[in-house]
């Protein structure tokens, strides 16, 4: 087991990757600590990990709420004693709109969740992690819209929280990196997830998405998972800073 008693804590835990990488992360030994918005769709999803009794707990809790978020990291910590991982999956997109046409609200609303969100959670974790000999593994999970726009889907505010995150990434690699504390960052490609789901239904839509890709299918929510555990564990102990594209080889290819 790679992450055998190790503390894990999974932001966006309700969606399907987050599901996933806790599944993952409990198969692999790890106590994970569930945290989302809504504390009934968690405790649902949270019913379909094995020893889901044992080895997790749900706690609601909203990013863009500073208050919130401390009492939640003081909260696990006093339970568990420490934070060994942090998977910052939380996060948003809006309709795929022409920039201009955006409202004030939707762009404070995106960079709340994605950035400020993502900065909240891990400050107060990265404080706890220092007061831990081991260190720690922070992997955020971001988009490979980080590195490209898309012709006729206007996502460019999106897209711009998501580059930020990877130069987050390797900010704090770097910052953190003497106090044995990694940063690395995963950014998924299309994914059979969240709002992609839908679109997957109809087998025409389903087959021009996988006649794009390089590998000729569209991801799962495992693909994202299996990264996100060699990251957290001892086999990457000398990876730190990296943005691994896990998108079937799209990044690579030019279509």
């Amino acid at each position: 087991m790679r992450l055998k008693d190790k503390i894990a804590v999974v932001t966006g835990a309700s969606s399907d990757i987050g599901l996933e990488i806790s599944k993952k992360f409990v198969g692999e030994g790890a106590k994970v600590v569930l945290l989302g918005r809504h504390m009934d769709k968690l405790e649902q999803v949270r019913k379909s990990i094995p020893d889901y009794a044992t080895k997790t707990v749900a706690i609601a809790c909203d990013l863009t709420n500073e208050a919130q978020v401390i009492q939640t990291v003081n909260q696990i910590v006093d339970h568990y004693g420490r934070i060994d991982i942090l998977v910052n999956n939380a996060g948003t997109i809006t309709d795929p709109i022409h920039f201009h046409e955006m409202q004030d609200k939707d762009l404070n609303s995106l960079i709340d969740i994605n950035l400020f969100g993502t900065f909240r959670i891990t400050k107060l974790t990265l404080i706890k992690m220092l007061e831990n000999e081991k260190g720690g593994s922070i992997i955020n999970i971001g988009s490979i819209s980080a590195e490209r726009a898309i012709p006729k889907v206007h996502l460019t505010a999106y897209c711009t929280t998501k580059a930020a995150i990877n130069m987050f990434t390797k900010g704090l690699a770097v910052e953190y990196a003497r106090k044995n504390i990694r940063c690395n960052c995963i950014n998924p490609g299309i994914v059979n997830a969240g709002m992609i789901k839908s679109y997957l239904d109809y087998p025409e839509a389903r087959k021009i998405l996988e006649d794009r890709q390089p590998l000729n299918r569209i991801g799962q929510p495992e693909d994202v998972a299996h990264a996100a555990v060699y990251l957290a564990s001892d086999d990457a102990k000398w990876i730190s800073g990296v943005i691994l594209n896990v998108d079937g080889g799209k990044s690579a290819s030019e279509g």
